[in-house]
């Protein structure tokens, strides 16, 4: 009998060892390579903890956590005071934590000699009022307009800080993450888009915005129009693992690896 129950507590002993703290978190691609990364630094440090990340968009996030489907919803933009609305009517309470900072880039081909636009020709552009880049200083070209889609984080504070909330042309290219944007304008001679800082490559070419390119002073300061800070949302305030996780990202180790991905750190 002093054998059966030794062998109980030691079954016991050894689930306890590998049992594993599990986070789940979904939503923004832009913030996507940080929870990632930040993810994979932070279950090196601490094996019983599993960090599962998943991308679809801002939205997307909100929404997995409206529905208690995630514990972190990763978004490129705050929450709208519908969305959290919404979720206080089902029992949940959305809770920001900054993580980064980033400037929405704007994209053209690499032999577009383009350097500026305003947010005034961006917004004519995207609303297909300018549909040939001679008409901004640039080659007799016609203009291919690139967008992310409605679910985007991105989208909308590319719709609220660029376009005043207008309506993008319905012959727009409306595609699904930073990347598919990105390397389409790579591909596209007339091609313009725009993506989180962290997602640019030599492929392309950023125009300055109001003659004020996107770097770490100009996205602190916010002379860079199209600056914005990525957040990780959590129900309530933040608890056990997730909280400390959350005080990882936001560490000096944490911001590192905000800065080897190509974003801004929020110091």
């Amino acid at each position: 009998m002093r054998k059966f129950y030794t062998l109980i507590l030691l079954s016991f002993v050894i689930t306890g060892i590998f049992a594993q703290a599990r986070i789940t978190c979904s939503g923004s691609t832009t913030v996507l390579p940080v929870a990632q990364a930040t993810a994979e630094a932070y279950m090196d440090a601490h094996p019983g903890v599993n960090i599962s990340v998943r991308g679809g968009g801002s939205g997307v996030g909100i929404a997995a956590l409206q529905n208690g489907t995630v514990q972190i919803a990763n978004s490129s933009r705050p929450m709208k005071s519908s969305e959290i609305s919404q979720s206080r009517s089902r029992g949940v309470n959305p809770t920001p934590y900054a993580i980064a900072n980033d400037g929405i880039a704007i994209v053209v081909h690499t032999s577009n000699p383009v350097q500026n636009l305003t947010i005034a020709q961006i917004k004519r552009i995207y609303t297909g009022q300018i549909t040939n880049w001679n008409a901004v200083g640039g080659p007799n070209l016609p203009i291919v307009v690139i967008s992310r889609d409605v679910a985007s984080g991105t989208f909308e504070v590319f719709n609220e800080k660029a376009l005043q909330g207008a309506r993008v042309a319905s012959t727009a290219q409306m595609l699904a993450s930073n990347n598919a944007v990105v390397s389409t304008v790579a591909s596209t001679p007339g091609g313009i888009g725009y993506a989180g800082l962290g997602y640019i490559t030599e492929d392309v070419r950023t125009v300055k915005v109001e003659n004020i390119a996107a770097t770490e002073t100009t996205v602190k300061n916010g002379t860079y129009r199209l600056a914005r800070k990525l957040y990780m949302y959590t129900n309530g305030r933040a608890t056990g693992e997730v909280a400390k996780y959350l005080v990882f990202i936001q560490s000096a180790a944490g911001q590192a690896i905000v800065r080897r991905e190509g974003f801004i750190t929020l110091n």
